[in-house]
């Protein structure tokens, strides 16, 4: 049959019909336990009770209105976010705009930032292997060549450093037209990478002495993934603008792009806008999202079931390392992570390679040791599976 879908995405080696908690189920009945949470979205699991009760609640009472009217839910999500942005004892005070995807939220960032030095510091810097987006600014500021391939001329004012490299980023800002900074806490796409504990520290010194701003792209590793509520916590730093998305909706599309006070305050009405973002019906599942990963202590949950998986992966057949934090790990392999992802559907887990020798793994935060253990049972296997038939 013809299908009528774009080839972009390629071929489905699954089509999933069903999902419960840490568990999805395919068109035949049979089981999986993710380990992907739809690229670190699904933190909370699937058909979550307390997300998927606010969603439905929401859609019987009012879905949409537009912003060009008050919306009792953006205050709230907002300001909780403006709460667990903040490190304890330095309460935060700044503003949020709601986007759909994290996308949009880093494209409200470029924009905010030149809006905030009035068009004279154009250029971002930031890093390679990193991932921002697929729209054009947002793909411009990724730092993978091979996914700017026939999308050329890209936007102009958008460079890069290496990840973890303070000197040359303080050669970069030397340039004087740098209006911002833009980094991953942790490189998610770029093969799950960990900078030197004083490299996020270092920027925020280097932004500082060049008068840029600091922009951190928290889409996958915000909201508890690494073992604290945002990335940059461990690094005891403020940025100026943080971007955020994926399992901010557990599943239903939002992100958000936050501001300290003097930057959101660049933006006037009309400056920028979104017709479906921080609607209600996205915001109901936003605000119970946060109330369930709050309830469960979603970086204590992270942390434990880390220590759990290492502990696991430690010595497994073809794993050399197991990088990252809390529950987004990378697991380096000496065989093609390709072929293990392709035998780990065989055996019914679901992960994916962000390299060709590096696996990620990042199952929902509040997974059950009982599934936690499965999954690694099942990886396992997976990996004896491929060694055994590349012998």
């Amino acid at each position: 049959m013809t299908s009528h879908l774009m080839a972009n995405y390629g071929p489905r080696p699954r089509t999933f019909v069903r999902g419960s908690g840490s568990t999805l189920f395919d068109a035949e009945g049979r089981d999986y336990i993710d380990f992907l949470c739809g690229i670190a979205v699904t933190s909370l699991g699937h058909a979550n009770p307390a997300v998927t009760a606010a969603i439905s609640e929401q859609a019987a009472t009012l879905s949409h209105v537009s912003n060009l009217f008050g919306n009792v839910l953006a205050e709230e999500v907002a300001g909780t976010l403006n709460r667990l942005l903040s490190l304890p004892g330095r309460p935060l005070d700044g503003q949020i705009f709601f986007a759909n995807s994290g996308a949009e939220a880093n494209e409200a960032a470029f924009k905010l930032a030149r809006r905030y030095h009035a068009g004279s510091r154009p250029k971002v810097i930031s890093t390679w292997n990193s991932f921002h987006g697929r729209t054009m600014a947002s793909l411009a500021a990724t730092g993978q060549v091979a996914k700017h391939e026939g999308f050329a001329p890209l936007p102009a004012g958008f460079s890069h450093v290496e990840f973890g490299s303070l000197d040359q980023m303080d050669v970069a800002l030397k340039d004087g037209e740098v209006g911002a900074v833009l980094v991953e806490p942790i490189q998610g796409e770029g093969g799950v990478v960990v900078p030197s504990s004083d490299y996020l520290s270092g920027l925020r010194s280097l932004c500082d002495e060049a008068g840029a701003l600091l922009i951190c792209d928290e889409v996958q590793t915000g909201l508890g993934r690494t073992g604290e509520w945002f990335g940059f916590h461990s690094h005891g730093i403020t940025p100026d603008i943080v971007t955020m998305a994926k399992s901010l909706g557990n599943g239903m599309p939002v992100g958000a792009c936050w501001a300290r006070g003097e930057v959101a305050a660049a933006f006037s009405p009309g400056d920028h806008g979104s017709t479906f973002g921080g609607q209600p019906l996205a915001l109901s599942a936003a605000r119970a999202t946060l109330a369930e990963l709050e309830r469960i202590d979603a970086p204590r949950a992270a942390l434990a079931a880390n220590e759990h998986l290492r502990a696991r992966l430690a010595g497994a057949p073809g794993v050399v390392e197991v990088r990252g934090a809390g529950l987004l790990l990378g697991a380096v392999l000496d065989l093609p992570a390709g072929e293990v992802v392709t035998a780990a559907l065989d055996h019914g887990l679901v992960t994916n390679a962000v390299r060709p020798d590096v696996l990620r793994i990042a199952p929902p935060l509040n997974i059950s040791k009982a599934d936690l253990d499965l999954g690694i049972d099942r990886l396992l296997a997976a990996l004896t599976a491929t060694l055994e038939a590349r012998t």
